[in-house]
């Protein structure tokens, strides 16, 4: 099947393929009439512009990686969208990559992504990631790379995230002041930097107002949802189980609230649980999921923006970007009555 070129366009209007070239890139010195013809014929034919030729020419693809660590929460797909709105008015098309939680789909995806001469790279690695090498390479071949959510802090690069600190503090804060004096914690992994960050706003918040930190009552897991079953029952079969729990995310927070009335527990009389994140199905349920709430829009945009920035500016006077955005407590009833 024949594929329109250039010199096809040219052969039917009888005119030069360097004007018919420059009429289909807006080039000022063609005229208009002129390039008015070119763009109807060019439509008209089907012409797809050579977008390899072009990348070699200009060593530019206008094209972004955006690599998450899995699809099945509402959080990862909204920053995606937030990211892509954001790129696509800088003329930016998106490669997304998905690497389920598994390192080595992760190195899989960026070497695809090398390959694929992307102008840059939007990330947030999975819960296996120890070893960085893979993203490094991007930073050694002069490809700028943001993190957002999960961020590497051995790299000298942008990152958007949340004060996922201070979000944790007020939910654990929430919880004592609403009497609890036994608050457990289902931590994420030590490899996340924002589980890290949790789980010191956790612990901050129970030294403030005198409270000890219990080990028995901290448990850190890999966010499989079976495990956090199972963990969620071995804190409730303690000789002194909690009367409240603070959760990694909002899936977990979930599963804990499954599990409390499935054992015929009142929430949040017997067990109060606030979740992390604000997941649209945490405002449907009953009770209401207590939850920190992020700007997961605002997310997935800063994240483009600060690409583009970098993308506009000299390789010499580029200054990583460290943005930290708010979090919200939203109070429902898993917490108060």
């Amino acid at each position: 099947m024949h594929q329109t070129t250039i010199i096809d366009i040219a052969r039917q209007l009888g005119i030069s393929k360097s004007t018919v070239s420059r009429a289909l890139t807006a080039h000022p010195n063609v005229n208009a009439k002129t390039r008015q013809r070119v763009l109807e014929l060019a439509e008209k034919l089907d012409y797809q512009r050579n977008q390899l030729a072009i990348s070699l020419l200009t060593n530019q693809t206008h094209t972004i990686g955006i690599m998450v660590p899995e699809f099945i929460s509402f959080f990862f797909p909204k920053v995606i969208i937030g990211a892509q709105e954001e790129l696509a008015k800088s003329g930016y098309n998106v490669i997304i990559c998905h690497s389920n939680e598994s390192y080595e789909t992760e190195v899989a995806n960026a070497k695809a992504l090398l390959a694929s001469r992307v102008d840059g790279l939007i990330v947030s690695h999975t819960k296996e990631t120890r070893n960085f090498d893979h993203f490094m390479t991007f930073q050694r071949k002069g490809i700028p790379v943001v993190f957002f959510n999960r961020v590497c802090e051995a790299m000298n690069v942008s990152n958007v995230t949340v004060d996922d600190y201070n979000g944790a503090f007020q939910a654990v804060e929430h919880l004592i002041k609403t009497g609890r004096k036994r608050i457990a914690h289902l931590a994420g992994p030590d490899t996340l930097a924002n589980s890290r960050n949790r789980l010191n706003g956790y612990r901050d918040a129970l030294t403030a107002y005198g409270l000890p930190i219990d080990p028995e009552l901290v448990i850190a897991y890999d966010l499989n949802l079976d495990k956090a079953n199972i963990y969620v029952n071995h804190l409730l079969n303690l000789p002194n189980p909690p009367d409240a729990l603070f959760a990694m995310n909002d899936p977990t927070a979930l599963e804990a609230l499954s599990v409390a009335k499935h054992r015929g527990l009142s929430v949040p009389d017997d067990l109060a649980i606030v979740g992390f994140s604000d997941d649209p199905i945490s405002a449907l349920i009953e009770p209401g999921l207590t939850t920190v709430s992020q700007p997961v829009d605002e997310l997935g945009q800063q994240a483009g923006q600060v690409l583009l920035r970098q993308l506009s500016t000299k390789e010499d006077g580029f200054v990583p970007e460290r943005i930290v955005l708010p979090t919200n407590l939203i109070i429902r009833g898993s917490t108060v009555n």
